[in-house]
Order: C-alpha cells, then structure tokens, then sequence
C-alpha cells in the first residue's frame, strides 16, 4: 500500500465524480483516500453509485481527510473549484486536477501558488514533451467535453497551419453532459425522442477550442461556427466538422496518423463512425473525407471518459511519472 498513489476526490456524487471512482478503484496503483459530496455526506457510495455494489464499503465524507493527498481531483462543477482551493487547507495536497473550466484558459489567474496546465495531453505533438510540462505545472486543468471532440478533430489542421478558412461544427452529446441535476431539458419527457438545438454559436467551450487551436497554429484561427445538439441518449458525443482545405484526402489522413502516432488513445478509421464504436473508453476515433473542396471530420468520444474523467485519469498518469494508459484499457459497449 506505501507505494500507492494517494488520490481523493472532491464532489463524487455525480455523473463526472461517479466514473472517476470506477476508474480509480480499478486502477493498480491507487488507493483511494476519500471522497467528499455534500449532499451525500454520509451516504454510502454504492448507494449513490449502485454499480458498485460489492466494490467498495467507502462512504462519502463532509471534507477531505487530513492526511497526505498525492493527486486531488475536483468534480465540483464550474465555477465553483476556485472556491474551493481558497477556502481548504490544501497544503498536504500534492496536485490537483480539475475537472471545471475554471482554469482552463492560459489568462486564467493562478490561484495562490498553484498554476495549471491546459489538460489536453494530444494538444503536443509528443506526450513526454506534455508530461514534462505537466510536471512542471504541478496542477491539470481537464479539458471540457465539446472543446475534447472538437480539438482532436482540428490539433492536427492547426498544428500544419491548415485551417484557413471558416469552421463549420455540428455536434451532439448525450444527456449525462449536463450533470446529475434535474433540469428542464434532463427530464426524460422532454429528452426523449427528442433532439434540441442549444446555445447556437455561444457554447461556453467556444472560447476553450478557438484559444487551444490558436496556440497549436500560433495564429488566430478562422471564425469557428459551432452548434450544439442535446441528443436523446445518455453519454457520447459526435462532432461533424468541415472547412475548406487545399489538400487531397490522402494527405489529410497521412497528416493525422503522423501527428497521433504516439498518442495511444487517438485513432483515425477508415470506416465511417458511431458513438458505439468509443462508448465506456478512453478513445476518440476519427474519420476524413475529401469533398469537392471540403474536408469532412468525424470525431467520436465518450463525453464522461475521454471528454472528462478518463482524460483526467491519464494527466494523473503522466504527471506521477505512470505509463499513460494504466487503468485506462477499458472495453466499448459495441451493440
């Protein structure tokens, strides 16, 4: 157990919080140290998260034990982990990992000693290059759900210098993107058999993706017209994106396998996509298409894994020196 990364998680109870505790009991070199909600302080956690039922007798506590933490990862909500870090004792706490956008963007002020790296292992051509970054930084800011599908799908375009031209997004998330709190738009009446149009071209995560893109080209990137869709199921995300690109398909699918090639949760298929296809993983699958002067992406993932806790999984990998896929070999649902 001494050799045990020590790791605790800040608000468990809900969908994000959840599948991180799966993740990390499941993990060889964890041990968990606690897990607060304050809702359900006292609950057991299997009878918040039933599935885990035979997995874990761990109850969810008022605060963080007082003991040494190695990683804390904060499920919190946005807005309200900044909070958080000022009004806790967090000094015997290692790094943090925060699975909000409060501190996603490069002009977000530090808070007290701590500074964040942007959470996107893939955003760097080489991942010992974003590792070490990491490290150095000491904290992770995970990156958002949309702003994951969408960057993997254009990192490479940005990185070539290739988008030149407005982007053009369409894409739909299941109903767990939303959070475990009941809202109009969650009851299943409303979502069921039914698909919605939200936030058209003022997504939260817009600012998110065109910042990201904009250093990987080390140029402002084009007007990027982003529209999301609420869909009628319960987690993953599609994206379908075009622009305008002067290369031929051949050279577009060259470009990505090259550039992921040493990211092992990324993948370019030759087969045309469905969320099915990365559903209960830590991957986004990818597919191009040439037409006429347009090329077409698809991006799949899984909006609580790759799109959250499982991305924060693998940065509190490579931050602890681990190989960035342990505890992160998980299987897809298929049918």
């Amino acid at each position: 157990m001494n050799n045990k990364i020590r790791a605790a998680v800040a608000g468990g109870a809900g969908y994000t919080g959840g599948e991180l505790i799966r993740l990390l009991l499941n993990h060889p070199n964890i041990e968990i140290a606690g897990i607060t909600s304050q809702s359900r302080a006292g609950m057991a956690v299997a009878s918040v998260h039933r599935d885990l039922a035979g997995d874990t007798e761990l109850v969810f506590e008022k605060t963080l034990p007082r003991t040494s933490i190695d990683v804390l990862f904060l499920c919190l909500g946005h807005e309200r982990s900044r909070q958080f870090i000022r009004e806790n004792d967090l000094e015997k706490v290692g790094h943090i990992i925060d699975l909000s956008r409060d501190f996603r963007s490069p002009n977000s002020n530090p808070e007290g000693k701590r500074r964040f790296i942007y959470g996107m292992p893939e955003s760097y051509p080489d991942p010992a290059t974003y590792a070490k970054e990491a490290k150095a930084f000491g904290n992770v800011a995970n990156p958002g759900c949309f702003a994951s599908a969408i960057e993997l799908a254009l990192i490479p375009l940005a990185r070539a210098k290739w988008l030149q031209d407005d982007i053009h997004v369409h894409a739909i998330t299941g109903a767990t993107g939303a959070g475990a709190r009941l809202s109009e738009t969650s009851h299943f009446p409303y979502r069921d058999n039914n698909l919605s149009v939200y936030k058209a071209f003022r997504h939260q995560h817009t600012g998110e993706i065109r910042e990201t893109l904009s250093i990987a080209m080390e140029a402002e990137i084009p007007q990027l017209h982003f529209v999301p869709i609420r869909g009628d199921f319960s987690r993953g995300i599609l994206a379908s994106i075009y622009t305008s690109c002067n290369r031929d398909q051949a050279e577009a699918i060259e470009l990505y396998r090259n550039y992921y090639a040493a990211h092992p949760f990324v993948h370019i298929s030759d087969n045309e996509l469905s969320m099915k296809d990365v559903v209960n993983t830590n991957k986004c699958l990818i597919h191009i298409e040439k037409h006429g002067h347009m090329l077409h992406i698809t991006s799949v993932l899984d909006n609580l894994l790759k799109g959250a806790s499982g991305t924060a999984l693998q940065n509190m990998n490579l931050i602890t020196g681990l190989p960035q896929t342990t505890g992160l070999q998980l299987k897809s649902i298929v049918y």
